[in-house]
C-alpha cells in the first residue's frame, strides 16, 4: 500500500504543476489573440504569422531539452547529481546557439522572414516591426528552458511551474498596458506585445537561475536523503565531455527529428485547412485554442510520466518501472476520456459565444466533437509515446510514429481529400487529424515489448 501511496503522491507533486504550467501557456496565446484583435485585424494577423517563428523555435527547444530531461531524470533517480551538473552545460551550449541564430535572424532579416508567410505589404511591415522587437525573447527562451527542464527533473516541478505561471501573468498584464497605453504608458500596439514578451522571458530566466541555486532534497540509494545544490558551472560550457555528449545526442537526435517531423506536418495541416475557405479557417482556429486549453491535463501527464518513470529506471528497479508504466497508461486512458467528454460537453457553449457565421459555426461544432474523440487517443500517446518510451531512451519510436501516421497517412490523404476529391471542410479536418488514432495499435505493440525498460546511466560517467 505504501508503494501505491508513494506513486500517487509523486504523480500529484509532478503532474499537477505541469498541468497548471501548460494551461497558463495556452492562456497567454488566447489573451494575446483577444487583445490584438481589439486593436485591428492587421495586428492580429501579423502576430499570428510572426508567431510561427516561436513555433519553429519551440520544436528545437522541445527536442533538445527532451534529451536533457531523459538523462537527468534517470541520473536523479540514481542519486548522481554531479553528472546532471555536467549535462546542463552540454544542453545549454546548443540552446544558446539555436536561440542566438533565431534572434540574429529576426534582428537582421525581419521583412524577409515575414515574406515567407505572406506577400501582403501591410502584414510584412507590421510583422517585421514585431519580429525586430521580440527577437531577444528567443535566446532568453532557449536558455530559460534549460533551467526549467533541470528544475522539473530534479524534484522541483512545482517551482518551475510557479516561475512559468508568474511569467505568463506578467506577460498578460504588461501586454495590456503596452498594447493599449494604460496607466500613462505609451500606446505601442503590436510592438508593445513584443516588448512584454521580452520582459516576461527575461524575468522567467532570472527567476530560473535563482531557483536552480537553491537547495533541494535528493534520495541517494543506500545512503538516505540529503540536501544538495545543482551548480551551473559555466567553465564547463565548452568542456569536451565526449561520453556524456554522445549519450546526450543519442537520445536527443531522435526527439529533435520527431519534433521537426511533427511540426512540419502540423504546418501542412494548416495549409490544407487554409484552402478550405475563411469559414473553415476561422472554425479551425477557435478549435485549436479550445483544444490547447482543454488538453493541459493530458500534456502535463505525459511530461510527468517521463520524469516519474525515468527516476525509477535510474535506480535500476525495472520491475517497479514496469508497474509505474502500466499505472500511468491506465490513468492516461481515464484522463483522455474525461478530457474528451468535457470538450464535447462545452462545445455548445463555445459555439454560442464564438463570433462566427452560421456556416463556420456548423464546422466548429463538428470539429469540436471530433477533437474530443481525438483527445482520448492523444492522451495515451502523450503519456506512453512521449513519456514512458522516452524515459527509457526509446525516443526513436516517436520519430517513426510521426513519420508513419502523419507523413504516410494524414498528410497525403489530407491533400487528396482537399484538392483531388474536394471533400467538405469538416471531412478534411477529420482526415488530417486522424494521426493520433492511427498510432495507437503500433504504440500498444511497442509498449508490450518493454524495450523502454532500460537504465541509461553509466556507472562512471566521466
Amino acid at each position: 500500500m505504501k508503494q501505491k501511496d508513494d506513486f500517487y503522491s509523486r504523480l500529484i507533486s509532478i503532474v499537477l504543476p505541469l498541468v497548471i504550467q501548460a494551461f497558463m501557456l495556452a492562456l497567454v496565446s488566447a489573451t494575446d489573440a483577444m487583445m490584438l484583435g481589439l486593436v485591428d485585424q492587421t495586428s492580429l494577423a501579423s502576430v499570428s504569422l510572426g508567431g510561427q517563428i516561436q513555433f519553429v523555435l519551440n520544436l528545437f527547444v522541445l527536442g533538445i531539452t527532451g534529451g536533457l530531461s531523459i538523462l537527468a531524470a534517470q541520473y536523479w533517480g540514481k542519486g548522481d547529481h554531479e553528472v546532471i551538473e555536467r549535462l546542463v552545460p552540454i544542453n545549454l551550449r546548443y540552446m544558446v546557439i539555436v536561440g542566438g541564430l533565431f534572434t540574429v535572424a529576426c534582428l537582421l532579416f525581419p521583412s524577409g522572414i515575414m515574406r515567407i508567410f505572406t506577400n501582403e505589404a501591410d502584414l510584412v511591415a507590421s510583422g517585421a516591426a514585431y519580429l525586430r522587437a521580440v527577437a531577444f525573447s528567443y535566446i532568453l527562451c532557449a536558455i530559460s528552458q534549460v533551467y526549467l527542464t533541470t528544475l522539473k527533473t530534479t524534484g522541483r516541478a512545482g517551482t518551475a511551474s510557479r516561475i512559468s505561471s508568474f511569467a505568463v501573468v506578467l506577460n498578460i498584464i504588461v501586454n495590456a498596458i503596452l498594447i493599449f497605453g494604460l496607466f500613462g504608458a505609451p500606446k505601442l500596439g503590436i510592438v508593445g506585445a513584443a516588448l512584454s514578451t521580452v520582459l516576461a522571458r527575461a524575468v522567467e530566466l532570472g527567476l530560473s537561475v535563482v531557483a536552480l541555486r537553491g537547495k533541494t532534497a535528493i534520495e541517494i540509494p543506500d545512503a538516505g536523503t540529503r540536501e544538495i545544490v545543482i551548480r551551473m558551472r559555466w567553465d564547463r560550457l565548452f568542456a569536451a565531455e565526449p561520453e556524456l555528449t554522445r549519450d546526450f545526442w543519442r537520445y536527443t537526435m531522435p526527439l529533435l527529428m520527431a519534433s521537426l517531423v511533427w511540426g512540419i506536418a502540423y504546418t501542412l495541416y494548416s495549409v490544407i485547412m487554409g484552402h478550405m475557405g475563411s469559414d473553415a479557417v476561422a472554425a479551425n482556429s477557435i478549435t485549436g485554442i479550445v483544444r490547447s486549453l482543454t488538453s493541459c491535463m493530458t500534456r502535463g501527464l505525459g511530461n510527468g510520466a517521463g520524469i516519474i518513470v525515468g527516476n525509477v529506471l535510474g535506480t535500476g528497479n525495472l520491475e517497479l518501472a514496469r508497474q509505474y508504466g502500466r499505472r500511468l497508461t491506465h490513468i492516461s486512458i481515464a484522463a483522455g476520456v474525461v478530457t474528451g467528454l468535457v470538450l464535447m460537453a462545452i462545445s455548445p457553449l463555445v459555439c454560442a459565444i464564438a463570433p462566427l457565421t452560421e456556416t463556420a459555426l456548423g464546422y466548429l461544432q463538428g470539429m469540436l466533437i471530433f477533437c474530443g474523440i481525438n483527445l482520448m487517443f492523444q492522451s495515451v500517446n502523450h503519456t506512453v509515446l512521449d513519456g514512458v518510451f522516452c524515459a527509457g531512451g526509446d525516443s526513436a519510436f516517436d520519430m517513426y510514429g510521426n513519420i508513419g501516421a502523419m507523413w504516410c497517412f494524414s498528410v497525403p490523404l489530407g491533400f487528396l481529400a482537399a484538392f483531388v476529391l474536394k471533400l467538405p471542410p469538416l471531412a478534411v479536418y477529420c482526415i488530417v487529424n486522424l494521426d493520433e488514432i492511427v498510432k495507437i495499435p503500433a504504440v500498444y505493440l511497442r509498449y508490450k515489448k518493454y524495450i523502454w525498460l532500460r537504465d541509461l546511466t553509466r556507472s562512471s560517467a566521466k
